[in-house]
C-alpha cells in the first residue's frame, strides 16, 4: 500500500498558539478554565481535562483565570468577564480579530453585512457581535436570494461580503457570482475573502490528493467545521473516502493492500492522531 499524507494536514497555527498556551497555563498547577472546546477534537480535550482544565459554556461559570479559544466571543464576553474581575487569557486567532476589526468599522460606516458560515459555529457567533443589526447569515447557495431580499427591505445603498474563515472557498466563490449576477445596479458590493489562506491551501491539496488516490482519510472532529468540509471536497473526487475521529473508527475491510491512499487532516486534528492512524494502516497492509 502507498500512503500519501497531505502536506497541510494537522493543526493550523491558531490552534496549535490555543493549545500549547493552555499547556503551558497548566504547568503553573493553577485553576484554568476553557470557555467553549478550545478545539473540535475530543482526544485533545480529554487531554487538557486530564492535565486539569475545567471547560465551561458560559463565562459566568467561571472563577478564575479562562482561556478564550481560536474561534474567538461574542464582544459582550469580554464586558461580563471584566465586570466579573475574571483575567482572560485570549487565544483568538488573529486572523479572526481581523475579521471582527473589518465587520466593526463596516458596519459603523453603515454597511448591510453579508456572513457566510454556519450560524451555530463559534466563530460566527463571535463576529456577529461587530457586524451590527443589519445582517444576514449566507450558510449555502440557496440562502443568497434570501439575504438580497433583506438588503433590499434595509434599503440600504452598500453591503460588505465576508466569510467564516474556515467556510468553503468554493461555495464563497459561488455565492459571490449569485451576488454580483443579482445584486442591484445602484447598490455598493465590497467583497472580502476572509477565508484564512491556510484552509483554502489545505482544502485545493485535498482535492489535489483525491484525485489521484484509491481512497482518502480524512481524520478530524465530527463537529469539526473545516474538517467537515474536507470531507466533502475529497468526496467529490474519490469514490471511497473515510471521515474519522481516530485509528479506531478505520474502516479497514474497504481497502486493499495495492491501493493507494491519501490521508488529509482538519486544523484541529494532532499531529499524535495521524501517526497512529498511519501505523495501523503499515501494520495492517505492509
Amino acid at each position: 500500500m502507498e500512503i500519501i499524507l497531505g502536506k497541510t494536514a494537522g493543526f493550523c497555527y491558531g490552534v496549535k498558539r490555543a493549545v500549547d498556551g493552555a499547556k503551558k497555563e497548566l504547568e503553573k498547577k493553577e485553576m484554568v478554565y476553557g470557555l467553549g472546546e478550545i478545539v473540535h477534537n475530543q482526544n485533545v480535550i480529554e487531554e487538557l481535562e486530564t492535565l486539569g482544565m475545567q471547560f465551561i459554556k458560559d463565562i459566568k461559570d467561571a472563577k478564575g483565570k479562562t482561556i478564550i479559544r481560536a474561534h474567538g466571543i461574542p464582544k459582550e464576553t469580554y464586558k461580563i468577564a471584566q465586570e466579573k474581575h475574571i483575567e482572560l487569557i485570549d487565544y483568538t486567532c488573529p486572523k479572526v480579530l481581523k475579521i471582527h476589526q473589518i465587520a466593526e468599522e463596516y458596519a459603523n460606516k453603515g454597511y448591510y453585512m453579508f456572513l457566510l458560515g454556519s450560524k451555530k459555529h463559534p466563530e460566527i457567533i463571535g463576529t456577529l457581535s461587530y457586524c451590527g443589526e443589519n445582517t444576514y447569515v449566507i450558510e449555502k447557495e440557496e440562502d443568497t436570494i434570501k439575504a438580497l431580499e433583506s438588503l433590499k427591505k434595509s434599503e440600504l445603498k452598500k453591503v460588505l461580503v465576508i466569510s467564516q474563515t474556515t467556510y468553503s472557498l468554493e461555495k464563497f466563490y459561488m455565492i459571490e457570482e449569485i451576488i454580483k449576477n443579482e445584486i442591484p445596479r445602484d447598490i455598493e458590493v465590497v467583497v472580502k475573502n476572509t477565508i484564512c489562506q491556510a484552509t483554502a491551501i489545505r482544502q485545493k491539496e485535498t482535492e489535489e490528493l483525491a484525485k489521484k488516490v484509491d481512497c482518502m482519510i480524512v481524520i478530524g472532529g465530527k463537529n469539526s467545521s473545516n474538517t467537515k468540509k474536507l470531507y466533502e471536497v475529497a468526496s467529490q473526487y474519490c469514490k471511497i473516502v473515510l471521515l474519522i475521529e481516530n485509528e479506531a473508527e478505520l474502516e479497514l475491510d474497504k481497502m486493499k493492500p495495492t491501493d493507494k491512499v491519501g490521508i488529509m487532516a482538519g486544523a484541529s486534528t494532532p499531529g499524535e492522531s495521524i501517526v497512529k492512524v498511519m501505523a495501523v494502516l503499515k501494520e495492517r497492509f505492509s
